[in-house]
């Protein structure tokens, strides 16, 4: 799922869902490796993913509507935007498996899974949190804290890989995502009422160019888009 500026706001899709478009061309492996949650040691710069996880963790802590999520199991990247533009997408959160937790699908009479992401002691990650820089950082602090509870409020609240799912046919984001995003600037403006640390947000206070040199540099956690995998029967 996904939150853009774009005029006109695309519909949400489950990113490694492309992947189907050209099966068996391309030997895919089954799994994208072994991803780190701890912050890096001796590294110059900012560590956006380390600081971003420090706060949504905190948010999952402070929120009861978010309690069902466990962090050990979501990896928080970083994508660098091809076009440093105010217009496009901010953030995303990619679900590992499908409809109610299932770890296959079938297209076109054809069976496949999604690439499988692992933390550094070996535990399978069920979702992916990434934010677009510069692009996410350059919003209006309010439209920050707005896209990190949308992106949050995306996960089933089954925990089960899968998202949640509304009724109807704009299942992602209900029939109104203008609704939507008013229900999350509640669940911020919530959050921020109950008086979190200031030093976990303080980073999303300032644009990119000012946290890239107040910091000496910007880093984090990057991780390629998942896949669509063939399944032998």
């Amino acid at each position: 799922m996904k939150r853009s500026s774009s005029p006109k706001r695309k519909k949400s899709t489950v990113s490694a869902k492309a992947a189907a478009r050209k099966p068996g061309r391309v030997a895919v492996k089954s799994s994208l490796g072994r991803v780190r949650l701890q912050q890096s040691v001796g590294r110059r710069g900012f560590d956006f993913t380390y600081a971003m996880r420090l706060l949504v963790n905190d948010m999952v802590g402070r929120m009861p509507e978010l309690s069902h999520i466990d962090m050990s199991r979501v990896a928080v990247a970083m994508v660098q935007a091809r076009v440093d533009s105010s217009h496009g997408i901010f953030a995303t959160l990619t679900p590992m498996r499908f409809e109610q937790g299932a770890r296959h699908t079938t297209r076109r009479g054809r069976k496949y899974g999604v690439q499988t992401l692992f933390d550094e002691h070996g535990r399978e990650m069920l979702y992916i949190l990434s934010f677009y820089l510069p692009r996410f950082q350059n919003m209006d602090f309010s439209e920050k804290m707005i896209t990190i509870f949308h992106e949050l409020w995306h996960i089933s609240p089954n925990f089960d890989g899968d998202i949640r799912r509304h009724p109807g046919r704009c299942y992602a984001h209900s029939s109104s995502q203008k609704e939507y995003d008013e229900h999350m600037a509640v669940l911020s403006a919530k959050y921020l009422m109950k008086k979190p640390s200031p030093q976990l947000f303080q980073f999303l206070e300032v644009d990119f160019s000012k946290l890239y040199a107040n910091s000496g540099g910007v880093y984090g956690v990057k991780i390629p888009r998942p896949k669509l995998i063939p399944v032998s029967a």
